[in-house]
């Protein structure tokens, strides 16, 4: 009988199937959020947040009305002489209608996500003529500045207004020292604009002229350099405010930011000229060189309340000699040409440069050109109209000719100016009236008390 050979060992095991994942269901990612806001009654609790924080914004006032006291009151109100004409109230509220992003509804509830970016900024030469009316426009936007003044030229009566207000600080400092701060942009303002113009002794003048031309490049030269330093560190936008001074005695009319200027380089004038020239060559290779963010803006006759009574600049001699019933002091024939343009129009001009994306230089003046004669009738309609004039011998490297091609900030800023001369005078002509006449009423009457 033949035997058969069985095997017992472990039977064998099933191979299993391969690996396969599960279908994809393309509406779990919408069910899953759905799910958990309805466990545990969170999506109650969700619409009891958003009622809350409506209830907030509904009742609470906004963050911007606590500052309007300091900088949206109008400025310019004191400044009108009356309220016949609507071309004065248009004016009278020129700065409120100026804000900007970040402004444009500040009487009313703006979402907290939909807010403007608080700036810090810093403005050297804040506490002087253009400065504080851009310190105005700033602090109205909602950013916290910082004023660098040595109060050389500058005034701390331009910025009191701002004492208390806790987005606004005032250092007294001198620029061609280093200062270290933490900033987001830089205003380079701190700069002399305008020599006064001794009369009666000689000597001192010479001297006394001397001290302010080392003084002047110190400004142009080593403040610049100490704000462009800053700007590296910390990483901000840097601002220059140049002049159209560096075109010189132009040779081609009307100047466009493509020429190079006329200039002297060894005359009484030349300290402004090349010290601006020079300031501009700094910016530009700190941008090349260190890529730091820099504008350049070169500035035309600016002329507006808060202005230096005695500076010797045109404008304001012609108006405070009016006021004091003295001849309007005419140079040379009277037939030089210069463009003025309102602090307002200029204000508007330095903001929209800053937050713009291109590096400049431009142009920021008022097209409308007068003669010198021409002014001085324009202050005698305004003022006085009685008030003589005088000619006297013109100074030395003086610009026959002066006005702004401004075609490059009209297409790359959208800017132009708006107050006509004739309309910003007016406002000026009271600034100056109060400061000249309501100082004469405070010496009298300490005289009298004595």
């Amino acid at each position: 009988m033949a035997s058969e050979l069985i095997y017992r060992g472990p039977e064998s095991l099933p191979v299993p199937d391969s690996y396969t994942p599960k279908p994809h269901k393309p509406w779990f990612t919408v069910i899953r959020p759905l799910r958990y806001l309805l466990r545990e009654q969170r999506i109650v609790f969700l619409f009891a947040g958003i009622a809350i924080a409506s209830l907030i914004f509904a009742f609470l006032p906004s963050s911007r009305s606590g500052g309007s006291s300091y900088a949206n009151t109008g400025i310019y109100d004191s400044y009108l002489p009356s309220e016949s004409t609507q071309s004065q109230v248009a004016h009278r509220i020129i700065y409120q209608n100026r804000v900007g992003f970040g402004s444009f509804n500040s009487g009313g509830k703006i979402p907290l996500g939909l807010q403007r970016k608080s700036l810090r900024i810093v403005v050297t030469g804040g506490a002087g003529f253009v400065g504080s009316h851009l310190v105005d426009r700033l602090i109205a936007r909602g950013d916290s500045v910082i004023v660098v003044d040595n109060f050389f030229t500058g005034r701390k009566e331009n910025v009191m207004h701002h004492f208390g207000n806790p987005r606004f600080e005032l250092i007294r400092h001198d620029v061609v020292e280093p200062l270290l701060l933490e900033v987001d942009q830089i205003y380079h303002l701190a700069c002399p604009a305008s020599p006064v113009h001794y009369k009666h002794n000689p000597v001192k003048t010479i001297i006394s002229f001397l001290l302010f031309i080392t003084n002047f490049h110190k400004t142009n030269v080593v403040g610049t350099l100490n704000m462009l330093g800053l700007a590296k560190r910390v990483g901000a936008r840097f601002l220059l405010t140049s002049t159209s001074e560096v075109y010189g005695d132009p040779l081609e009319h009307p100047q466009k930011e493509t020429y190079w200027g006329n200039v002297n380089p060894i005359g009484v004038r030349s300290c402004y000229d090349e010290g601006k020239r020079t300031a501009e060559t700094l910016t530009m290779d700190y941008h090349r060189g260190a890529e730091v963010e820099v504008r350049i803006a070169r500035i035309f006759n600016t002329y507006g309340p808060r202005m230096c009574i005695d500076d010797g600049r045109v404008v304001s001699n012609f108006v405070a000699q009016a006021l004091r019933k003295e001849p309007l002091t005419v140079y040379g024939d009277g037939k030089q040409t210069r463009s003025f343009q309102f602090v307002s129009d200029l204000v508007e001009g330095l903001m929209r440069l800053m937050e713009g994306e291109h590096v400049g230089p431009f142009n920021l003046g008022n097209p409308g050109e007068f003669t010198m004669l021409e002014l001085a009738k324009v202050v005698q309609e305004t003022i006085d109209p009685n008030a003589q004039i005088v000619h006297k011998p013109n100074t030395e490297d003086d610009p026959h000719k002066r006005k702004p091609d401004i075609s490059k900030a009209k297409e790359l800023l959208g800017w132009e100016p708006k107050v006509a001369l004739r309309n910003g005078l007016p406002m000026m002509v009271q600034d100056f009236r109060q400061r000249i006449f309501g100082d004469q009423k405070e010496d009298s009457g300490k005289i009298t008390t004595a």
